[in-house]
């Protein structure tokens, strides 16, 4: 069954059309719109997808160039953004991404004052921090997709391993989404069983600490493998903003690790990153804190620090 409620998705690029694309098949919202200022790419867009409604249930689809599209949206995905160039570093981007945000958010806000905004826009947690100065608007309210595409990827590949569906692992990446994520292998089970006593059915145990490593690596990688085969990676984080998007409008209070500003989880305050999180109304209703070991502790204060310097770079 669809989900009542509107959503306004900024930005009709690869990311932007493939969020829209997911959320008309999940029936993720009942009214969802796309909206950029290129008209001739946001309209042809609009008209593919509008040609596919018949097979997709309730949920319209309309856009244009308008920011008057966006009013009384319940959620607004912004997606819009320059991408990464070859040798441009991530720091350069954010400041790029930054002043795009300075100008469109406070448009969109007249537009939508009461909406749950979230950021697909990379780097997602630093634009997160500057969109929630920029908007003023609670913590909660204004988070980015943070790490639930990495953990989706994550559990794609242990259950791959394993031998399992990818829903049997209850598994987390946390902390920055990019080259300083983690995985929390203190808290990872299939199944109830805890992942490092995990059996093959012939005996050996395939998650080792090297095989582990090795895990972890390949996730934090695995964006680079597919932009440098097909230009950009759409598909899956398409669908993961579908799932957080029906998780606010379906006001399902579903544990997913998004990436909020902080304000004490473990001594960390200011920095918006990833950990698991209450996701329903009103957006992100509250983080929690999950045990972890020295290391991941540690890993988690190594990944705050890169993300205050990246905001604090920019002025935030």
């Amino acid at each position: 069954m669809g989900h009542a409620g509107k959503l306004v998705v900024v930005g009709a690029g690869a990311v932007g059309s493939s969020t829209v694309y997911a959320a008309l098949i999940r029936g993720s919202a009942r009214e969802i719109v796309l909206y950029d200022i290129d008209a001739p790419k946001v309209e042809a867009e609009v008209l593919d997808l509008a040609h596919g409604t018949q097979f997709t249930g309730a949920s319209s689809v309309t856009g244009g160039t308008d920011v008057a599209l966006a009013s009384g949206a319940d959620v607004v995905v912004i997606t819009a953004g320059a991408k990464q160039k070859p040798g441009q570093t991530r720091l350069e981007l954010a400041g790029t991404n930054a002043r795009i945000l300075e100008d469109l958010l406070p448009r969109l806000l007249d537009q939508a004052p009461d909406a749950v905004y979230m950021l697909v826009t990379n780097p997602c947690d630093v634009l997160t921090v500057v969109a929630q100065r920029i908007s003023g608007l609670p913590a909660g309210r204004v988070f980015a997709s943070g790490t639930v595409l990495d953990t989706s990827r994550l559990r794609w590949l242990v259950a791959d391993k394993a031998g399992v569906s990818p829903s049997s692992v209850h598994a987390h990446i946390v902390g920055e989404h990019g080259d300083t994520e983690f995985p929390l292998w203190t808290n990872a089970s299939i199944g109830g069983v805890p992942l490092k006593d995990w059996t093959a059915p012939d005996g050996p145990m395939p998650f080792t600490p090297d095989a582990l490593d090795d895990l972890a690596r390949e996730v934090a990688h695995a964006a680079y493998r597919v932009i440098a085969g097909k230009g950009a990676t759409n598909y899956a984080i398409g669908l993961s903003a579908a799932r957080i998007i029906e998780a606010v409008l379906g006001r399902e209070d579903a544990v997913l690790p998004v990436s909020t500003v902080l304000d004490g989880p473990y001594g960390i305050s200011g920095v918006a990153l990833s950990l698991p999180s209450v996701v329903g109304e009103g957006g992100v209703r509250r983080v929690l804190e999950v045990p972890m070991d020295d290391g991941e502790l540690a890993h988690l204060a190594r990944s705050a620090e890169a993300l205050r310097a990246s905001a604090a770079s920019l002025g935030y």
